[in-house]
């Protein structure tokens, strides 16, 4: 079967995170009981994460990670992942996704060939959390804000300083690395296929889905994919699917320009009297409540930018 590294381009995360020129962008991510969650996904680029306020559940390939305010994360390139809160808790966080090209990972140097592209490959393991009493979290944090510094007041020369500073990041994780033999095949192929279902989810959320259609995309049974779907992602497929469209009904319903009615039924809801029901449970007001109020909620879902919440 292909490897977590052999799926089409089409099959991940399609935003684009920074320019062409300059594969880097910043991230505001807010999770509350409104926004309780980014969903499981994966793209190109690598991550580097800093919990500013609140707990959070990370999913990383498969294994789940507390994180706390304060905490640093590092997540590499094509790595499943999402983020979630429990009830009544709150999560901010600020994270730079960038394309390990930006480090010039596509050169033939020894940085190149020895580090950056084992760390893309996923031959070479960084930690995922570091947090308060790992040996290397105080300078690691240092970098981080003079990270922040950077990108904030653009000095000239800011680009070329982001860079040299997200060097120093996965420099300064190397000697915590582990090699390709600390992870089984099997993971990987599990995490190949929970990639090929989600993102054909995400392909065709505004079409019928059923459970024996997406269940064959694995050459699974349909209790063995429930089950698989459920122990990875942490809810059923049919309740992923749901939260999805809704979660693009929003989005949609923020943006202006649609009735409640063709938002509902371009986001796969047949039945509207069904949307507005679960529309309410998870946002806690009626779509027609949500387009009202919209102006002065803290976020947009799916807004990528440095003030709402952001999809990283």
């Amino acid at each position: 079967m292909k490897s977590a590294f052999d799926l089409s381009p089409a099959q991940k995360e399609n935003a684009q995170h920074g320019e062409k020129m300059f594969p880097l962008k910043r991230y505001i991510t807010k999770l509350s009981d409104l926004y309780p969650a980014v969903t499981a996904h994966w793209h190109e680029e690598a991550e580097l994460t800093l919990i500013t306020e609140g707990t959070c559940t990370y999913h990383i390939h498969l294994e789940n990670y507390k994180a706390q305010t304060g905490d640093l994360l590092f997540i590499p390139p094509a790595e499943l992942h999402s983020i979630s809160i429990e009830p009544g808790t709150e999560m901010t966080s600020t994270t730079y996704v960038f394309h390990m090209d930006y480090l010039n990972a596509d050169s033939a140097d020894i940085c190149a060939v020895k580090y950056l592209n084992p760390i893309s490959r996923h031959t070479l393991m960084l930690p995922y959390i570091i947090k308060k009493d790992h040996p290397v979290y105080p300078k690691l944090l240092e970098v981080f804000h003079e990270t922040e510094q950077s990108y904030t007041e653009m000095h000239p020369g800011y680009e070329m300083m982001l860079k040299a500073l997200l060097l120093c990041s996965i420099a300064l994780l190397l000697p915590y690395r582990q090699t390709e033999n600390s992870r089984p095949q099997l993971e990987d192929e599990h995490t190949a296929k929970l990639k090929l279902v989600l993102e054909y989810i995400r392909e065709h959320y505004a079409e019928e889905l059923t459970i024996p259609q997406l269940s064959r995309l694995c050459f699974f049974s349909e209790y063995h994919f429930m089950r698989f779907f459920k122990k990875y992602i942490g809810v059923s497929c049919l309740e992923y699917i749901k939260n999805l469209r809704l979660e693009k009904a929003a989005s949609r319903l923020a943006q202006g320009g649609q009735s409640v009615l063709d938002v509902s039924m371009s986001c796969g809801f047949s039945n509207l009297s069904y949307f507005y029901r679960e529309f309410k449970k998870k946002y806690g007001m009626t779509p027609k409540q949500f387009i009202r109020e919209t102006p002065s909620l803290p976020f947009l879902p799916e807004q990528e930018n440095d003030t709402g919440g952001g999809s990283p």
